[in-house]
C-alpha cells in the first residue's frame, strides 16, 4: 500500500513539473499558436492510443458513442483554451499568465452557482474575493500604473483560457461511464482537429522545418501531453482528491520559478503577495470542495 501510494506521488509530482515547464517550451518553439495547439493534441492523442494497444486495451466503442457529444465539444474547449493559453505567453510574462490561468477553481464556482445550483458560501466567496484581490496586485497596476495594452491582452487571453478550461470541467461532469484514459483520447484527438479547419483556410502549415523546431513539438506533443496525461491520470488510483488538489500547484510554482530564473521574469514584493493571494485562494477553495462532497 505504501509503495503503492508513494509510485502515485512521484507520478503526480512528474507531472505537475512537466506541466509547470510549458510556458518556457512555448516561448522556445517557433510556431503559431494554432498550429501547436493542434499538433500537441494529435501527437499526445496518438500517444495514449499507443499506450492503450500496448496494455491490449480495447476502446469501448459502445460508452464512447452514447456519449461523443460531450466529449467532442469539450475536447475542442481545450484545443482553443490552449490556443488562448499560448497567445497569453506571447503578449506578457510566463508568472502573469500562468496565474491567470490559475483562476480556473474561481470560475468554476461562479459558473457552478447556476448552472448546477450549487451553494455559494461565505467561505467560497471570501477566496473568489482573494483571488480576484491578486489578480489586480498582480497586474503591477499599483506598482507601475495601469499595465500596457499587450499585458491587457495577455491577461485576458489568460482569463479566456482559465474560462475555457472551468467549461471543460463543467461539460466532464456531464460524461459518464467513460474510462478516463479514453475520455481523455478523444478529447486531446478532438482538440488537435478542431484547429485544422482555421490553419488550411489561412495557411498556419508554414514552419521552421529545422531538427530543433521538429524536436521541440514532438516535446510538446509526447512529454507535455501523453506522458504527462498518462502520469497524472495514473497517479489517480493511489492518492485521495485532496492530496491530488494540493499536489496541483507544483505547476504554477514551478512556472513561476523558472520564468524568475531562466527568462529574467521579475516578480515584485506586491506580485509575489498577489501570487500567494490566488495560489492560496484557489487551494483552498478546492480543499473546501473536496471537504463538502465527501470525496
Amino acid at each position: 500500500m505504501i509503495k503503492q501510494r508513494t509510485s502515485s506521488l512521484l507520478k503526480l509530482i512528474a507531472s505537475m513539473l512537466i506541466y509547470g515547464t510549458i510556458g518556457l517550451f512555448r516561448r522556445s518553439t517557433p510556431v503559431g499558436s494554432e498550429l501547436l495547439a493542434s499538433c500537441r493534441g494529435i501527437i499526445g492523442a496518438l500517444f495514449l492510443l499507443s499506450l492503450l494497444l500496448l496494455r491490449h486495451r480495447r476502446l469501448s466503442l459502445s460508452s464512447l458513442k452514447s456519449q461523443m457529444f460531450p466529449l467532442v465539444l469539450s475536447g475542442a474547449m481545450i484545443g482553443i483554451n490552449w490556443l488562448l493559453l499560448f497567445e497569453a505567453y506571447n503578449y506578457t510574462s510566463v508568472a502573469i499568465a500562468t496565474l491567470c490561468y490559475y483562476m480556473q477553481p474561481v470560475i468554476v464556482l461562479l459558473l457552478s452557482v447556476p448552472l448546477f445550483h450549487e451553494r455559494m458560501t461565505l467561505k467560497r466567496v471570501l477566496c473568489m474575493f482573494l483571488a480576484a484581490l491578486g489578480m489586480f496586485f498582480v497586474s503591477g497596476v499599483i506598482d507601475s500604473g495601469l499595465p500596457s495594452r499587450g499585458e491587457i491582452v495577455g491577461i485576458l487571453l489568460g482569463l479566456g483560457a482559465a474560462l475555457l478550461y472551468a467549461g471543460v470541467i463543467m461539460v466532464n461532469k456531464t460524461i459518464h461511464g467513460v474510462p478516463t484514459e479514453e475520455r481523455t483520447l478523444i478529447q486531446l484527438f478532438t482538440a488537435g482537429l478542431v484547429l485544422l479547419p482555421h490553419l488550411l483556410a489561412t495557411g498556419g502549415f508554414s514552419l521552421d522545418p529545422s531538427p530543433m523546431t521538429i524536436l521541440l513539438l514532438l516535446l510538446m506533443g509526447i512529454v507535455h501531453t501523453g506522458i504527462a496525461y498518462a502520469l497524472y491520470f495514473d497517479s489517480m488510483d493511489g492518492l485521495p482528491a485532496s492530496v491530488i488538489a494540493l499536489f496541483s500547484y507544483i505547476d504554477p510554482v514551478t512556472a513561476i520559478l523558472l520564468s524568475a530564473l531562466l527568462l529574467g521574469e521579475s516578480l515584485t514584493p506586491l506580485s509575489v503577495f498577489g501570487t500567494i493571494l490566488i495560489l492560496g485562494s484557489t487551494l483552498i477553495y478546492e480543499l473546501l470542495d473536496i471537504k463538502d462532497s465527501g470525496r
